[in-house]
């Protein structure tokens, strides 16, 4: 997970809420001062839900083994891929599946759910 280190980006792998704990997402979104911030809330089997605060672009990459699920709380999200780009506004999610060229982007401070395999690595392999 070290290579997570060389991005501009605040991630955090270390699961914040453990089984039966209630998860304040708008707590630790509206206390987050990163242009991004990437929060793992819990885990659930095999795969972690974690929260985005973002503004701006992150890098293009892709998760060779790992789909990835995104759904949007507050802001707008983009999802570049390769030949078009996919716009979701609050109360909307996508699947980007293993293998596929992506990036994620947002103009304003935007706020989003991620689920994923707990072994991924966010940057991208």
């Amino acid at each position: 997970m070290d290579e997570a280190k060389t991005f501009p980006y605040e991630t955090r792998l270390n699961i914040y809420y453990q089984p039966l704990e209630v998860i304040d997402e708008q707590s630790l979104s509206e206390a987050s001062q990163y242009r991004w911030y990437n929060q793992t809330l819990c885990r659930v089997n095999d795969s972690v839900v974690r929260l985005g605060v973002i503004q701006g672009d992150y890098h293009w990459h892709k998760h060779t083994d790992d789909d990835e699920f995104f759904y949007v709380v507050e802001g707008k999200l983009f999802i570049d891929l390769e030949g078009r780009t996919v716009e979701l506004p609050p109360r909307r999610g996508f699947v980007v599946p293993k293998g596929v060229l992506h990036r994620t982007r947002a103009l304003e401070r935007t706020v989003i759910l991620m689920v994923e395999n707990a072994g991924i690595i966010p940057t991208g392999n």
